[in-house]
């Protein structure tokens, strides 16, 4: 079992920037493929980005690759979404994961953060 915390979440202009942070309080979190995931307003959660185990590897949604950047701290059971260039169309609560499944989803889930993009 992996307890995690999202934070960072707040409102923004477009074209801001804001930093978001996900925090594990058992140190198996290391040992997992972690990502984070939103859910806009009347729409389905998405996947955002996800970072390897040992952070080696990352992938991201086309939607927002190259504005954002998913990285991880396991000495301090912390993964993080550094967001640039917001649109109105990132306004969404913020999902931090962990541990991919055999369905495609993930195995621990945080509460999530709530992220306004004004334009």
């Amino acid at each position: 079992q992996v307890h995690l915390v999202e934070s960072g979440g707040g409102s923004v202009q477009a074209g801001g920037s804001l930093r978001l942070s996900c925090a594990a309080s058992e140190r198996t979190f290391s040992m997992y493929s972690v990502g984070w995931f939103r859910q806009a307003p009347g729409k389905e959660r998405e996947f955002v980005a996800s970072i390897s185990w040992g952070g080696g590897t990352t992938y991201y949604a086309d939607s927002v690759k190259g504005r954002f950047t998913i990285s991880r701290d396991n000495a301090k059971n912390s993964m993080y979404l550094q967001m640039y260039s917001l649109k109105p169309e990132d306004t969404a609560v913020y999902y931090c994961a962990a541990d991919w499944n055999n369905q495609g989803t993930m195995n621990y889930w945080g509460e999530g953060t709530l992220v306004t993009v004004s334009s």
